[in-house]
């Protein structure tokens, strides 16, 4: 497997409409599995300093727990106010039951 792609768990640790807080180098992503799909965000909320894993996830938006904003997990994109600014994305890969985020560059669409 190439050497950008960090282990961040196992397929059995999350389950579709589930997302946790993952720490891969020094960052704190949050990993959503989508429909049986895996994204990986940043953790930290865009518009003010919390933690995304701690709010809801229903269906691709996660609801920030302080004041409210969505967040596109496939994306990035901020959906609703306050915040204004996207999250960042990484690439999610699966290599049989392990869930490897690569931390050099953005996710493709």
């Amino acid at each position: 497997m190439d050497d950008r792609f960090v282990k961040v768990g196992k397929v059995a640790d999350l389950a579709p409409g589930k997302m946790m807080q993952v720490v891969a180098g020094e960052r704190r992503l949050l990993l959503a599995n989508v429909d049986g799909r895996y994204y990986a965000t940043d953790d930290t909320c865009t518009h003010e300093d919390a933690s995304l894993s701690d709010g809801s996830l229903r269906g691709a938006l996660v609801k920030c727990p302080l004041h409210g904003s969505r967040f596109d997990v496939r994306t990035g994109r901020a959906m609703e106010e306050p915040a204004e600014v996207d999250l960042k994305t990484y690439a999610v890969h699966l290599d049989g039951e392990d869930i490897l985020v690569d931390l050099t560059g953005p996710a493709r669409p």
